[in-house]
């Protein structure tokens, strides 16, 4: 009689995840407004918020695009972002003045499974380090896990790209490994850096997120008083 064997399994999803893709809604902080993009509403605001500000084209070093050597040029890059469905790119407002100042998208969503990433982001040089690039970035986050009801959110960059590798662990994603020669970038080897955060992470990191995020954490200038805790 032949044995008996007993493979392990892994454990039996329920509920299952809803199937929520994102559907472009605004996103509303204290600080910061999350709107699809619109290059009618935002490519001025978003070209004046780095042309002549970062001389050294640093922003666009890791993307797949940019820099552009016109309005015109970026502007016409802007109307197919607007367009594109996965990638859902949407635009980061400051409250105050409404304006625009960066970009970040929704992406390569298996709804089935729960999964979603978020990427294609880039700040202006006046937005970076800022409570209000912190805040953008949680209100994509709580969007993904508290209204899209994923299990596993994803934040990938290249392995080069040490600020990004930093945020992704300051804003409590796990670091997962590198997949090498992932892509080719503007003609150069990518080596892709892989973070996640899981659903059974989330209330762990929001508290964080909401207690660092509270008025009274920073001062008169908006420099914060204590460091974002998620772990």
């Amino acid at each position: 009689m032949a044995k008996h064997v007993t493979r392990p399994v892994g454990p039996i999803v329920d509920p299952l995840p809803p199937g929520s893709k994102p559907d472009l809604r605004p996103l509303h902080g204290r600080w910061m407004l999350l709107e699809p993009v619109s290059a009618e509403k935002h490519a001025r605001g978003l070209w004046d918020s780095f042309d002549g500000k970062d001389p050294d084209n640093t922003i666009w070093t890791y993307l797949g695009y940019g820099p552009w050597t016109s309005f015109e040029q970026f502007e016409a890059w802007l109307k197919e972002r607007e367009a594109a469905r996965d990638p859902w790119f949407y635009t980061f407002i400051r409250r105050d003045g409404h304006v625009p100042c960066g970009m970040g998208a929704f992406m390569r969503s298996d709804a089935a499974n729960g999964v979603i990433e978020i990427g294609h982001i880039w700040m202006a040089p006046g937005l970076q380090q800022t409570r209000e690039a912190t805040e953008a970035i949680f209100l994509m986050i709580r969007h993904c896990l508290d209204d899209l009801g994923v299990r596993r959110l994803e934040w990938k960059c290249d392995a080069l790209n040490a600020p990004s590798r930093k945020a992704a662990e300051r804003f409590g994603f796990t670091f997962e490994g590198i997949f090498r020669q992932h892509f080719i970038v503007k003609g150069r080897n990518r080596d892709t850096a892989w973070f996640a955060m899981l659903d059974k992470d989330w209330h762990r990191v929001r508290d964080g997120f909401e207690a660092w995020l509270r008025p009274e954490n920073f001062d008169a200038a908006g420099k914060q008083k204590h460091k974002l805790q998620v772990a």
